[in-house]
């Protein structure tokens, strides 16, 4: 394989590409080879950036200055003889850190465990036979078959489609899937308009496609954020950086304070050793032990409630950031949102209908003129609700309390909205089962479904 590879795959013929990886559409690789370029490029994962081991996390846990006066106010009630104050200070600067590292490593194995869950599987031709394999097992030049539900595992080269849609959220932000099609582009084509491309991590939501690979492991796109990531700049948040300006601005007060006492207590012709003395008990009397655990213990409490909201806190003062953010930046469309889409109003037979509730909870109902309609004497407005029913490809789930969504926020709404009708969908979906689908595109913004009637056996 020439290791000097064109990286502008979207502009090359498929051919070409399978020339320059030393491929085969037919056959795919074989095994000698595999294994010589598993040598060479290595295995077709993301290089994790390496964490400190636990002593060291421990130890990062007293890396304030304001434990660092704790510490020194330690040293000074044990050197007094004050046995019992140093041992209070010193469990309120241990449940400090222990209380942080133990969050920290909750945490960090909250994202080891999300990393595995990220592991997917294959289907690549390899030898002119088909298999299953991990997708960290993938080389350059495999040839991977993709269809609907699957997870791309490394940047492909599309040789083949049909009907393939891609969720690339993750990548681009774009929130609808894009459809993929084999054509050549344009060599200055940006990103997310490479049609021909299939990123890695991203998820096949329609269709079925074949593709080779052309970059594995930190060398994909999903890759190239990852590098950025780990090698981000680490902020300290607005709370600890005002912790630590608190912090010296006190160890400046203490020591200004037990100084005049000092030269105040010599000018009244007192004891230089005395004099000493109730200065140190004066600047250790000062220091607010108490206030690196009750910030801790506050902070902890912060990040349980984030937890129950599925988000992961890896440093305790990260919680407080968002409540100190004064400008969010939000997507090109000029909103933050849920992801949802409600039914609000519909129309059919002539007439204007009213429905309430948001959300996907099938809670409300539907008016008309501010009064409630029979939808049983509106045939137009039934069958209106019954085939955005059937045209559908989404599920409504209850987990738990709330009601979520599988598939498209727009299919969601339509079925929700037939809930609040209380059309019985099981009901429907039985006597009228679905036969073919022409799915939606978003080039003509139409979907059609082919159902039979058992009632009428008919389609």
């Amino acid at each position: 394989m020439n290791k000097n590879i064109n990286k502008s795959w979207h502009s090359i013929s498929e051919k070409e590409v399978i020339k320059i990886l030393s491929s085969n559409l037919d056959r795919g690789l074989e095994i000698s080879e595999i294994e010589k370029r598993k040598k060479e490029s290595g295995a077709n994962i993301l290089t994790v950036k390496k964490t400190k081991g636990p002593l060291a996390r421990f130890v990062l846990q007293f890396h304030q200055a304001l434990v660092y006066i704790l510490l020194v106010a330690i040293g000074v009630k044990l050197y007094l003889g004050g046995f019992v104050d140093a041992g209070v200070i010193f469990g309120v600067v241990m449940l400090n850190a222990i209380i942080g590292f133990m969050q920290e490593s909750k945490a960090l194995s909250a994202l080891a465990a999300l990393s595995q869950a990220m592991l997917t599987t294959s289907t690549v031709l390899r030898a002119g036979k088909k298999q299953q394999i991990d997708a960290k097992e993938l080389v350059v030049g495999d040839i991977v078959q993709l269809q609907s539900g699957d997870k791309v595992p490394a940047d492909m080269r599309l040789l083949s489609s049909r009907e393939l849609q891609i969720d690339e959220s993750a990548l681009t932000g774009e929130s609808i899937p894009v459809a993929k099609i084999n054509n050549l582009l344009k060599e200055d084509t940006s990103l997310a308009d490479r049609s021909n491309i299939l990123y890695s991590s991203t998820l096949v939501t329609y269709g079925t496609g074949v593709g080779i690979v052309v970059e594995i492991g930190d060398n994909t796109e999903i890759g190239h954020i990852s590098k950025l990531l780990n090698n981000a700049q680490i902020l300290d948040t607005p709370l600890t950086r005002k912790i630590a300006k608190f912090s010296h601005i006190l160890l400046l007060v203490i020591l200004a304070l037990a100084t005049i006492t000092f030269f105040v207590g010599l000018w009244h012709g007192n004891t230089w050793e005395s004099l000493f003395m109730a200065s140190v008990a004066l600047s250790v009397a000062m220091i607010p032990e108490g206030l690196p655990a009750v910030m801790t213990i506050i902070l902890a409490i912060g990040v349980s409630r984030m937890a129950k909201r599925n988000t992961i806190i890896r440093h305790l003062p990260a919680v407080e950031t968002l409540g100190s953010t004064t400008v969010i930046c939000s997507d090109k469309t000029g909103t933050l949102t849920r992801n949802e889409m409600t039914v609000q109003e519909l129309w059919s037979g002539g007439e204007s209908f009213r429905v309430s509730g948001i959300g996907y909870a099938p809670d409300g109902e539907i008016s008309q003129l501010n009064n409630s309609c029979n939808i049983a004497k509106k045939p137009a407005l039934l069958e209106l609700l019954k085939a955005g029913l059937l045209c559908n490809d989404s599920v409504l789930l209850q987990s738990k309390k709330t009601w979520i969504i599988e598939g498209d926020p727009t299919e969601g709404a339509l079925l929700v909205s037939a809930k609040k009708a209380n059309i019985d969908t099981d009901l429907l979906t039985s006597l009228m089962p679905k036969k073919d689908t022409i799915p939606f595109e978003s080039q003509y913004q139409y979907m059609a479904t082919l159902h039979f009637n058992q009632e009428t056996k008919k389609i």
